[in-house]
């Protein structure tokens, strides 16, 4: 939406939030080269770095979690519960704890690196040269290429050394040990290298020095240990199937095979152990309870075989033996649940679900206990002491009995522990490198430089508050009266006097006038618009003097007024060009005119009119030069020989053209404004924004100077603004 808001000085601001659409396809269209050439070198670019990173490899293998059981006999659903102690995801975090890892670390020395000395390329080009075909190459803690092979047995430092890199090199044949330039150790090969304190020792396996130096390092386990974790992949082949995949990758293939395998290994092996610890703890607890269940028992029988003695064999009636039955079942639970319950207290507190459900079956089983015991207490006195002594003897005995059995299994348990783990694929490396992916890496890459020159290209536009468009001042409420496009010819002619400036011989090389090179460029074509435009705008003027000024250096005003006067010469008016740039004026270049004699001479006395004002090679076109550039230029403008020299012109010609510099780098286009009837700015196409032509016009009204109206200069051929005046320029020349 637009929004219309309205200045100090009456002039109309329009405030337009809307998004162009349009205008935002056309910037993309005229910076297409850039994109296309932006996207295709970055697509250039991923394909070179797809071809020369190094692969990576990926390694992978299976592992099966069993359920696990628990090692004493399942009480109803307690068994449950403990079986669900351990889960593929608690599975998946041993597998990447330091335990298993720090383990393979020291299986396989990981933590000691040996690389020679060269500086980080990538891929092939800073591969060392391969090692003899068919040698052995170490995986880890060692070094071989064509000329050197170097292994390490043992390398220790002291902590504040770890992960500090070491230099390795043959001195007179034998190993040299260097830590930051000093030497640390030296001696026989098949000897260890020791320091003076004793602190870092090193073994050597295989020596066969090249001519490289060698870096070694010691790396903290942490560091290794993050690194692994850093390559691997672990997760579970669907959803609670036990069934988990273990993947590691690397750039050397042989090396992720070792450490996959290695971490495998590991994790069984220790699966096991724990395993075998938990069966070891339980033996060791029935090892406690049997002698004690065995003098229980013992105890038991002698009471009974006395109390028997004593009062002569008392049989039970089928009742009694009934009950005694159901009482000694009910005692061989409860003294189950407390050997249970003894092994749950050591893995899980009260409020755990499984030691909960042992508690509640403990209280069902005593009140039915209670409940027997009350029928027992109403049986005769004798069948009671009978019953009972009965009962402690069966009781115990069974108890006995079953822990006997249990010590059995748990014995032949520990001697046959297999765990609940087992690995189902051994690690094998696939053929194809899984990175770089040469296709995705490409795509990804032209797709980034896709989004980068885009985004350039609109956050360019969105900074760039320059005019396009002659719409955006009359918006604003400035007049426009011609819409100058950019003369390709014109751009020509300036790079060749650029090159010209650049070999230092073209700060005095004339100027040739497009309206006289080209006459039907697009250029020339709005200058005799504007020609017409100024007709009418100069019926009301005061006088006959126009003067052309801008807020800027590099507009193109000096272009615009020497081919606008020559424009307005060729249909018979009588012109004469005033360089009122007494600073840097260079407008008598257009003109073939040496510029030394001219306006400042005129205004300091030391010239007349006759001397200064020369007739060009155009007919009706006189030009008055800037002449020596003067130490006080507004100074001489206040003068009154200046304003003399306006009305004599006025009289002399159909029209005074005068060009100055800019109002906001001086104060010279205000001082000439007020004698000038008639006054234009000239506004660049993208170069001035429209509030800076704003306090343009501004700075003229603060010294009561009206200006008529506005010049676009430079207009260029863009997709962006295409549909605009250029555009009409552009058809009109297409039918000429």
């Amino acid at each position: 939406m637009s929004s219309p808001q309205t200045d100090n000085s009456g002039r109309l601001n329009v405030i337009n939030d809307e998004i162009d659409l349009r205008r935002l396809w056309g910037l993309l269209l005229d910076a297409r080269w850039l994109v296309i050439g932006t996207t295709v070198l970055a697509l250039v670019l991923g394909l070179a770095y797809g071809f020369v990173a190094t692969p990576i490899y990926k390694a992978d293998g299976l592992l099966q979690v069993e359920p696990k059981t628990g090692s004493m006999a399942s009480i109803g659903d307690l068994n449950e519960l403990l079986s669900q102690e351990s889960s593929s995801e608690a599975e998946i975090q041993l597998i990447r704890s330091r335990m298993v890892l720090g383990q393979v670390v020291d299986q396989l020395h990981m933590d000691i690196g040996l690389a020679p000395d060269r500086l980080p390329l990538i891929g092939a080009f800073g591969a060392p040269e391969p090692a003899p075909e068919g040698a052995q190459v170490p995986l880890f803690a060692g070094f071989r290429d064509s000329e050197t092979y170097v292994t390490v047995n043992h390398f220790n430092v002291p902590d504040r050394l770890l992960d500090e890199p070491f230099t390795l090199k043959s001195e007179d044949g034998q190993p040299a040990l260097y830590y930051d330039g000093e030497l640390v150790a030296k001696g026989p090969a098949d000897q260890p290298l020791r320091s003076e304190d004793g602190s870092i020792h090193l073994e050597l396996g295989e020596w066969q020095p090249g001519d490289e130096e060698l870096i070694l390092t010691k790396y903290s386990v942490l560091t290794v240990v993050n690194g692994i974790r850093a390559s691997l992949g672990v997760s579970e082949v669907g959803k609670q199937t036990g069934i988990i995949n273990m993947s590691y990758t690397g750039a050397n293939k042989g090396r992720i095979r070792a450490v996959l395998n290695a971490i495998a290994d590991n994790y069984v092996l220790q699966n096991i152990q724990r395993t075998a610890e938990e069966a070891e703890k339980s033996l060791e607890f029935l090892d406690q309870q049997l002698p004690e269940i065995k003098s229980t028992l013992t105890s038991a029988e002698e009471k009974l075989n006395a109390y028997r003695l004593k009062s002569e064999s008392v049989d039970l009636s089928l009742e009694t033996q009934s009950v005694l039955e159901r009482l000694v079942s009910i005692e061989a639970k409860l003294n189950e649940l407390k050997i249970k319950e003894s092994e749950v207290s050591a893995r899980f507190t009260r409020e755990h679900p499984a030691y909960r459900t042992l508690l509640q079956q403990r209280r069902s089983l005593e009140n039915e206990k209670a409940e027997i015991n009350k029928q027992i207490n109403e049986l005769p006195e004798t069948q009671q002491e009978i019953l009972r002594l009965m009962r402690d003897v069966e009781v115990n005995q069974e108890i006995y009995v079953a822990l006997l059995n249990k010590v059995q299994e748990l014995r032949i348990m520990r001697a046959s522990t297999v765990g609940n783990v087992r690995v189902i694929d051994n690690a094998l490396v696939q053929p194809q490198p899984v990175k770089p992916q040469k296709g995705l890496v490409a795509a990804l890459a032209g797709l980034l430089g896709l989004m980068m020159s885009v985004g350039y290209v609109l956050v360019r536009a969105a900074f760039n508050r320059g005019v396009e468009t002659p719409d955006q001042l009359e918006e604003q409420g400035i007049s426009v009266y011609a819409a100058v496009p950019l003369s390709e010819h014109q751009q020509k002619l300036d790079r060749v006097m650029a090159a010209l400036r650049r070999r230092k011989r073209g700060k005095h090389e004339p100027i040739p006038l497009l309206a006289e090179k080209d006459p039907g460029d697009l250029a020339i074509e709005a200058l005799r618009s504007l020609r017409t435009s100024l007709h009418f705008a100069m019926m009301e003027a005061d006088n006959k003097v126009l003067m052309i000024s801008g807020p800027s250096p590099g507009v193109g005003k000096s272009f615009v007024t020497a081919n606008l006067a020559a424009v307005l010469a060729q249909v018979g008016q009588r012109v004469v060009v005033v360089d009122a740039d007494m600073r840097k004026g260079h407008l008598h270049r257009y003109f073939e005119n040496d510029g030394q004699t001219g306006l400042s001479s005129f205004l300091s006395g030391q010239a007349d009119l006759e001397q200064v004002l020369v007739q060009t090679k155009e007919e009706n076109l006189s030009f008055i030069s800037r002449g020596q550039i003067p130490p006080n230029p507004a100074e001489l403008l206040m003068h009154k020989r200046f304003g003399e020299l306006m009305d004599k012109l006025s009289e002399q010609f159909d029209l005074v053209l005068v060009d100055t510099p800019p109002i906001l780098a001086v104060t010279d286009a205000a001082i000439v404004g007020q004698l000038a009837g008639t006054s234009l700015i000239v506004a660049r196409y993208g170069q001035n924004s429209v509030k800076e032509i704003d306090v343009t016009i501004n700075r003229f009204e603060q010294n009561k100077v009206t200006i008529k109206g506005a010049i676009l200069n430079c207009i260029e051929r863009r997709a962006s603004n295409e549909y605009g005046y250029y555009s009409y320029y552009k058809y009109s020349s297409d039918k000429s």
